[in-house]
């Protein structure tokens, strides 16, 4: 599902509903976005967007409650604060920024349809104001409402069920357009390569295995697990 909110104006519609926020307009939107930490463990955004007043957007869609716990949200937001400013950039220009999880579990247990995750002076109650939000929206939910429609068609496979035109019309894109279905086809095999890579990663982290096992477990080329190892090394 993650493939048809690259589409700029579904992302756009995406986060008007999460949001509520129907002026709300995308200006740019990318897929599987990698950012780099040369000091750390980087990441692949599922989405990134930016909307025309300069807000930053990451959208996650988790069917792992391990892929969605706290100390992951506040990983990916402090990466985008780190990727969206340059040397010099004053603190008071940094742009507000969301983290949202899309989850198949109610990760939270509460039984909420969305949670709001914002810094607040325990002291006082009031908000800290440092614009970096998080939000958890419960896919479980599918009620009536603008949101619990939006979770019910994360959830379907038939555009002919779904709730909202816009939605249907690009999944309905990836699975009967030929190019669509070669768009899809070629994103599944770059996420399947991305597995294996991660994979292969990790057993070169363990020390225990040669790059002739590594490649052979992975499906990868020996040069490809030379080059990670070099990666590692750097």
């Amino acid at each position: 599902m993650s493939k048809v909110f690259e589409d700029k104006t579904c992302a756009e519609f995406l986060l008007q509903i999460i949001l509520q926020r129907h002026d709300l307009k995308v200006q740019s939107v990318q897929g599987q976005y990698d950012i780099k930490n040369l000091q750390g463990r980087s990441v692949r955004l599922d989405i990134l967007a930016v909307d025309t007043n300069n807000r930053t957007y990451n959208i996650e869609i988790q069917r792992s409650d391990r892929g969605a716990g706290a100390k992951r949200a506040r990983y990916n937001s402090s990466l985008i604060d780190a990727n969206i400013t340059e040397a010099g950039d004053k603190y008071d220009a940094h742009t507000e920024t969301y983290v949202i999880f899309i989850t198949e579990n109610n990760v939270l247990k509460a039984g909420l349809p969305i949670y709001h995750v914002d810094r607040i002076i325990q002291e006082t109650g009031e908000p800290f104001g440092d614009e970096a939000h998080i939000i958890y929206v419960n896919s479980q939910i599918k009620n009536e409402t603008e949101l619990g429609k939006l979770m019910h068609d994360f959830s379907c496979t038939d555009p002919k069920d779904m709730y909202y035109k816009i939605l249907a019309d690009r999944v309905r894109y990836f699975k009967e357009d030929e190019e669509g279905v070669l768009t899809m086809c070629r994103e599944m095999e770059n996420m399947r390569k991305a597995e294996r890579i991660e994979i292969a990663k990790r057993m070169l982290a363990s020390g225990k295995l040669t790059y002739e096992d590594i490649a052979a477990f992975t499906d990868l080329t020996l040069e490809e697990i030379k080059a990670l190892a070099v990666q590692k090394t750097a």
